[in-house]
């Protein structure tokens, strides 16, 4: 090999993001146990928190009997009904002239959560489809309030397969809220739904304990590994890795300043590596200056704080105290070691959005890991 081709052997250009399936699945099935006897069902909306709806809908169909999934809008269940022949799939914003068509081509289960939407329902009721219904009990988010309840005929109570609400503070155990929550779900329950199945929490009430669980669990986050729980060890196995491979390495002298804004000037001679990630692949700008990047010498990690702006495309690191750092290597944002919930912490946001904002990034190389079992 030449001397231009070894320069040349190891240059990489385009940031990874590696998604655990095997993981998502054992997440999955712990859960399954945790919330047992209720039935488990996958929350697959945002295109499965950005990292593929299709696959991760089709891995946990075929490789953990999951049955029930939820999506938001009937355009996500369109995208994933192909692979689950024998699933319920359920449509959280519910129905409108904007999605009869694919409703009454594919019986998705619609969930109602206004007067207005059920009217709509009435008026075009699909055969062989009862929907869930959404009721308020202090998120004052989606939902009928008891005021719209008590207006109902019984034919009306009668139309519904599933009563649902949603937990304001599941991740707080011991905020006021969850049992004014529960108290207000069981009692709507009990006076106008008692025939019918409940499911008032998704992952973080899956923790609060057995009288949460009624009889479905909406498993979302937890799933996927982020930390719904905080006042506990996180449970849940990391299902992403998402790394970057450095471009460049130079010295940045003492009195220099880094990036856009010149918001970083070097109060010592440093040594920085340019690594191929930015906020155009979904990485929070609120990094600068504060985000992390690590990078594997023998068996441990070291970290490399981010210095100055992250912009579109670069983030500027200082490598200075890494040892043999090399254009080709890659840093790691998110790994086992500094999670999803880590760097969501230090861009002062959620696990959630960071999620979603990088896994529908179309500039990644995806990789599955999928083993067979």
């Amino acid at each position: 090999m030449s001397f231009l081709n070894k320069l040349s052997a190891n240059v990489l250009t385009q940031p990874v993001l590696e998604i655990n399936l095997n993981r998502l699945v054992e997440n999955y099935k712990l859960l399954s146990k945790i919330i047992a006897p209720a039935t488990p069902s996958a929350v697959v909306k945002d295109d499965a928190y950005g990292i593929g709806a299709e696959i991760v809908a089709k891995t946990l169909y075929e490789h953990a009997g999951c049955r029930h999934f939820w999506v938001a809008h009937a355009v996500e269940a369109e995208r994933i009904v192909s692979c689950l022949p024998k699933a319920t799939i359920y449509v959280l914003q519910g129905i409108g002239a904007d999605s009869l068509e694919l409703f009454e081509k594919y019986k998705f289960t619609p969930v109602i959560s206004s007067p207005e939407m059920l009217s709509y329902w009435k008026k075009h009721e699909i055969k062989d489809v009862k929907p869930a219904i959404h009721v308020e009990t202090g998120l004052n988010r989606l939902g009928f309030r008891e005021d719209d309840l008590k207006k109902l005929s019984s034919k009306d109570l009668k139309r519904f397969s599933l009563v649902m609400s949603h937990l304001a503070c599941a991740d707080e155990k011991d905020h006021f809220m969850n049992e004014h929550q529960l108290n207000c779900f069981r009692k709507i329950k009990e006076k106008y739904f008692k025939d019918i199945p409940g499911s008032l929490s998704a992952s973080d009430g899956a923790f609060l304990g057995d009288e949460f669980n009624f009889d479905m669990v909406r498993l979302g986050a937890a799933m996927y590994g982020i930390n719904t729980a905080p006042y506990r060890e996180n449970q849940m196995k990391n299902v992403i890795t998402l790394k970057a491979p450095v471009l460049q390495i130079s010295d940045l002298k003492k009195g220099e300043f880094v990036g856009y804004s010149a918001t970083y000037r070097a109060n010592t001679n440093r040594k920085i590596a340019i690594v191929s990630i930015g906020y155009g692949d979904g990485l929070p700008r609120s990094l600068s200056n504060v985000g992390k990047v690590f990078f594997k010498a023998s068996d441990k990690w070291e970290e490399a704080r981010i210095l100055g702006r992250v912009s579109m495309d670069n983030v500027i690191c200082d490598v200075t105290d890494v040892k043999n750092v090399s254009v080709g290597d890659f840093g790691y944002l998110i790994m086992d070691d500094y999670t999803l919930d880590d760097i969501a912490r230090d861009a002062g946001t959620i696990g959630y959005e960071v999620l979603s904002r990088i896994g529908k990034n179309t500039r990644y190389n995806k990789k599955y890991v999928l083993s067979a079992r």
